[in-house]
């Protein structure tokens, strides 16, 4: 079997090998769960990482409203991880939605370090209201959620701050200035931490 990994545009043909990657990897990758349906109708949102026939690697670029897009589904083969894969696809999935128009990409992760290695921005959840519309409120966990929310702006000039972040979910209380220690967070990762950041991407 050919050892390179490529990453391409995923087919409606992926969808089944997509499909048990998130599932084999629910638990650990701390992934929301998908249906065929769903990855059916959006299987051309992905961005798959193969090697030889085999999908090894997945990550979906899923609008949140014209200006905002979210990085969902990121996950790697367990036995593929430590190769900077789950990087790769974040880095590819960020060129995507940049090269669509979108100004910003957000993505909800437990292990944030990958994403800030990148140029991602650790940023309080009410920053990403169309994220909080779509998909947290419904959720179990929501204000209990042990995720971190990150930001890329894709545009120069484009602030990962909304004007308004906390309209949505706060009324009208304002937010105080954001503290130093979320503007950037500086990550130094041993090659160990690294390796382990990488095998429990969300």
């Amino acid at each position: 079997m050919n050892g390179t990994v490529t990453l391409r545009a995923a087919t409606h043909l992926d969808v089944q090998a997509i499909h048990q990657l998130i599932t084999d990897n629910l638990a650990i990758g701390h992934l929301l769960p998908r249906t065929m349906e769903d990855l059916q109708t959006n299987a051309t949102r992905f961005t798959v990482a193969a090697r030889g026939d085999r999908i090894v690697g997945c990550a979906e670029l899923a609008p949140l409203s014209s200006g905002v897009a979210e990085v969902r589904s990121l996950v790697v083969d367990e036995g593929m991880r430590g190769q900077h894969i789950g990087s790769a696809l974040i880095d590819h999935i960020s060129s995507s939605a940049s090269d669509r128009g979108f100004a910003t990409l957000c993505a909800f992760t437990h292990e944030a370090a990958p994403f800030v290695r990148l140029g991602f921005t650790i940023v309080p959840h009410i920053w990403v209201p169309e994220k909080i519309a779509r998909d947290c409120t419904s959720c179990p966990l929501f204000r209990h959620c042990g995720q971190y929310a990150v930001m890329l702006p894709l545009r120069a000039g484009v602030s990962v701050r909304p004007e308004r972040p906390a309209a949505l979910i706060q009324g009208s209380r304002s937010i105080a200035p954001r503290r130093r220690n979320i503007e950037r967070l500086h990550v130094a990762a041993s090659e160990g931490e690294a390796e382990h950041a990488e095998a429990v991407l969300a």
